[in-house]
């Protein structure tokens, strides 16, 4: 498979040496899902090693989720290696929480992948569109910030038994 230029602010694909990574960015929803199922089903049948990295979305809901599983699942049928890269808490989360850890086997990327995943998502968007992680919340809301998890002894809520 080889490197298509298109004109998606959405979705990078690189390939070499058999290995394609496909880079998300922008927020995984129905609307976002529906315009990269095709792509994805594409690379999915035409893969050997499929990595995908979601390091850069700014959203993800259980749409998105239903895609990923989808795409792994195929990609595991296939016999195919299939990777997932995210490094993001509350992704991680869903991931748990949704017992999709299984299936998904998220990953935050060995120390030498980073650069080349950046090269791929750090291209110009060729729309010209700001990243959707640097727009301001369009309810004017703040961004979540993560803060570090206290350490120390865990106290009961007062409703909890002692």
């Amino acid at each position: 498979m080889q490197l298509i230029p298109r004109h998606d602010p959405y979705l990078v694909v690189h390939s070499a040496d058999g290995l394609t990574v496909a880079a998300l960015r922008g927020e995984l929803d129905l609307v976002l899902v529906r315009h990269l199922r095709p792509e994805l089903d594409a690379l999915v049948r035409e893969s050997d090693a499929l990595t995908v990295d979601i390091r850069r979305l700014s959203f993800c809901d259980a749409t998105g989720l239903g895609l990923l599983a989808h795409c792994a699942g195929r990609v595991h049928r296939r016999g195919a290696r299939w990777r997932l890269l995210c490094d993001q808490p509350w992704i991680l989360r869903l991931i748990r929480l949704t017992a999709l850890t299984d299936v998904l086997h998220p990953e935050p990327g060995p120390p030498d992948f980073p650069d080349e995943a950046d090269a791929v998502v750090g291209l110009p968007d060729p729309l010209g569109l700001p990243d959707p992680a640097d727009r301001p919340d369009p309810l004017g809301l703040p961004r979540p910030v993560a803060r570090p998890v206290p350490t120390g002894p865990v106290v009961p809520l007062p409703s909890e038994p002692a």
